[in-house]
């Protein structure tokens, strides 16, 4: 089994900037995720990244947050620019071992349900 840990989460103003960062135990899995569920609401898909570093998009975070990965470091990141109050969430990373198919990658953000693995979660609170 891979553990993952999560880092970086904490308190920022609106319109701020703040980057997660989940470390992989063994190798990375071929897809890594952030997703983020706030009190009362679903857990909800943030950003997808495959193994060739293709990424994928919630609407709500579209050209404001950023997902990467370093395959050395066995890393990825999440880098989140102009945060609303609406961000408030807590962040998970996940990952998925292996290779879904041509296509599959964005439809992982509403599938939770397709991931191995989970990091604890870190909390990231936006204030306005």
């Amino acid at each position: 089994a891979v553990e993952l840990v999560e880092s970086g989460g904490g308190s920022v103003q609106s319109g701020g900037s703040l980057k997660l960062s989940c470390s992989a135990s063994t190798s990375s899995p071929f897809y890594m995720a952030w997703f983020r569920q706030s009190p009362g609401k679903e857990r909800e898909g943030v950003a997808v990244i495959e193994q060739d570093e293709a990424t994928h998009y919630a609407d709500a975070v579209k050209g404001r947050f950023t997902i990467s990965r370093d395959l050395k470091k066995k890393s990825t990141y999440l880098q989140m620019n102009n945060v609303e109050p609406g961000d408030t969430a807590v962040y998970y990373c996940a990952g998925r071992q292996y290779y879904g198919g041509q296509n599959y990658a964005s439809s992982l953000l509403s599938r939770p349900g397709q991931f191995d693995y989970w990091g604890q979660g870190v909390q990231v609170t936006v204030s306005s």
